[in-house]
């Protein structure tokens, strides 16, 4: 196809208001590295809606193009483009890709931790009136950076399952990488039951925990929770007393060998502190709101507690989504997490409705209008 000089975009001007579509340049030239994709499915993450609403924000971000988590098929490529794998990429590969990183910095070199990039680049943290412009998913096309880790993705892996790979599954998945993982036959509690939640509770079945314990609302995501592993879910809305007595009830009063916050309200940290086991691990993952409340640090000397702090995912955290949607994709209803494929013409709307927990996991296909 013709490489487009622009592309349709719904552009974030103001927190809380519907999103604009509007027509962003595209660079005329492909940098080395670098590529252009025609978007074709980009579903909507928790921090879509944070950035919208206003909750996470910071000087200068707007205007932006939202979406983190898409697939699309490659239109035109710079030199020597290739995938994290070393393949090169070539108009009509479709791909997905992570956050760009310079390899320069100490995070880089020295922790050798990309999520630790000092210049990492999310597509939110692209204006859309700066070069590149278009560089996240709520958009026709998307110029994928050459510092972006880039990854062929197998035919047998949908849309939906490779973009939500994208930041929610592979961030699900480094999380329990960094608390050690599940040590089969355990009690893992998950605080938390929207996309996150939800995947995480079938990654903790899927890797041989006894008992499962979503805890999170409404009714609605806790049944959903259910299909997907848990083996008791407990509501939110009894209150924090009511939630920690009973999680300790569901686990014979022992609490959780690991409990995995998804959920990141300012009460997770006292209840996951409670509902631990002796010797047992919190592995924090979801707080990226305002700070939470109190937790006394007598009680994770007391109990012997290991708390652990997660941040998001790397293009390895990726590889490993993808190929985990592979191993499983039979295992669990995926495609449960999925809202039916709206055009860019309807990204506000499911913004908003994500936003009022109406749906879990909102999917837009530009094509579609």
């Amino acid at each position: 196809m013709t490489i487009p000089s622009t592309t349709r975009a719904a552009v974030l001007t103001a927190h809380g208001e519907p999103l604009t579509l509007q027509d962003l340049p595209l660079a005329a030239t492909i940098e080395p590295g670098a590529a252009l994709v025609r978007i074709g499915c980009t579903t909507l993450c928790g921090t879509d809606i944070e950035i919208w609403s206003g909750k996470m924000t910071f000087p200068g971000m707007l205007p932006m193009v939202l979406g983190h988590e898409m697939v699309g098929e490659v239109v035109a490529v710079g030199d020597g483009a290739h995938d994290t794998l070393g393949r090169a990429l070539k108009p009509g590969d479709r791909i997905g890709w992570s956050e760009s990183t310079c390899g320069e910095c100490f995070g880089c070199t020295v922790l050798r931790e990309p999520v630790h990039c000092s210049r990492r680049g999310y597509g939110f943290l692209q204006r859309s009136d700066v070069p590149p412009y278009a560089t996240a998913g709520l958009a026709d096309f998307a110029y994928v950076t050459p510092g972006a880790a880039k990854l062929l993705l197998p035919d047998e892996v949908k849309d939906t399952w490779a973009s939500m790979a994208g930041c929610a599954a592979k961030t699900v998945l480094r999380a329990f990488q960094r608390a050690g993982g599940v040590r089969p036959g355990s009690r893992v509690v998950i605080q938390g039951s929207g996309a996150l939640g939800i995947f995480a509770t079938a990654v903790a079945h899927l890797s041989g925990a006894a008992t499962v314990i979503t805890v999170g609302a409404p009714a609605d995501r806790l049944a959903t929770a259910r299909r997907f592993g848990a083996d008791a879910v407990v509501d939110i809305a009894g209150g924090s007393d009511a939630t920690v007595q009973r999680v300790l009830e569901l686990t014979d009063g022992q609490g959780a060998d690991l409990v995995l916050d998804v959920a990141g309200a300012p009460s997770v940290g006292p209840e996951a502190l409670a509902m631990a086991a002796q010797r047992g691990t919190f592995a924090i993952v979801g707080s990226t709101g305002p700070a939470g409340d109190p937790i006394a640090l007598s009680t994770i000397m007391g109990k012997e507690l290991t708390v652990v702090g997660s941040l998001n995912g790397d293009i390895a955290d990726y590889y490993r989504a993808i190929e985990f949607f592979r191993a499983f994709a039979d295992r669990m209803p995926w495609d449960e997490l999925f809202s039916a494929p709206v055009g860019l013409t309807e990204a506000s709307e499911k913004i908003a409705t994500m936003a009022s927990l109406g749906e879990i996991k909102a999917v837009i296909d530009p094509r579609l209008g």
